[in-house]
């Protein structure tokens, strides 16, 4: 498919230490993407941008906070109205820690702006637009209206929670939305959620595409 380059920014979304093989919240096959990533980062889009998880020690995402909970529970953070569910995990990409750094295969030369999300102790940040109370914002959105960015071309960990995320605020804010699908790994907890969430983005008007596929228009 022919996109116009100079109005689409790349995300790649939390390609990091502790979302690959061996890390704390490892993606199956997680790093496998980094090869398709690197080459599409090369392609001359008008902006490259990546983000990171980046959480505090004592994150309200983490199971280890909350006694009597585990990995994959989740709670009501009712700080908020109307109240936030947050699924725990298992402690992960702490900021300034090994597992929050960038796999060291990701060429990140190209990146022009790094977006740090979760920084907030209280408050997650799936989507790289927005915290999980969709709405306090990251910043992204600004950064891409100010360049007229039209649309985002979607990468990265994990297809069914920060892409599936990412994808759908971006869709809100009126940007188009292109998923390529050899760059993306998903998590599917539970099991059959990678389908719903790719079956709910193609609803929504994410087009799904490959690396192969991608042409400068």
């Amino acid at each position: 498919m022919k996109i116009p380059f100079d109005k689409t920014a790349l995300i790649i979304v939390d390609v990091q230490n502790d979302f690959c093989p061996g890390g704390r919240l490892a993606v199956i096959d997680g790093d496998a993407i980094i090869p398709v990533i690197n080459s599409l980062a090369a392609m001359g889009f008008a902006r490259v941008v990546a983000t990171q998880d980046w959480h505090p020690e004592d994150h309200v995402s983490f199971a280890s906070k909350h006694p009597g909970k585990s990995p994959f529970d989740t709670i009501s953070i009712d700080s908020y109205d109307p109240p936030v569910d947050q699924v725990l995990w298992p402690d992960h990409c702490v900021a300034g820690t090994a597992g929050a750094e960038f796999h060291k295969d990701l060429h990140t030369k190209p990146v022009d702006v790094i977006i740090r999300k979760g920084v907030n102790p209280g408050l997650d940040s799936y989507s790289a637009f927005f915290e999980n109370d969709h709405t306090t914002p990251t910043g992204l959105a600004g950064y891409l209206g100010t360049l007229r960015i039209r649309t985002v071309v979607l990468t990265g960990l994990a297809m069914d929670v920060c892409v599936y995320y990412s994808a759908m605020d971006a869709l809100s804010l009126g940007l188009s939305v292109v998923l390529v699908e050899d760059g993306v790994r998903g998590i599917d907890t539970p099991q059959g959620s990678l389908r719903e969430k790719k079956e709910e983005m193609i609803s929504s008007g994410v087009v799904i595409t490959t690396s192969e596929e991608i042409e400068k228009s």
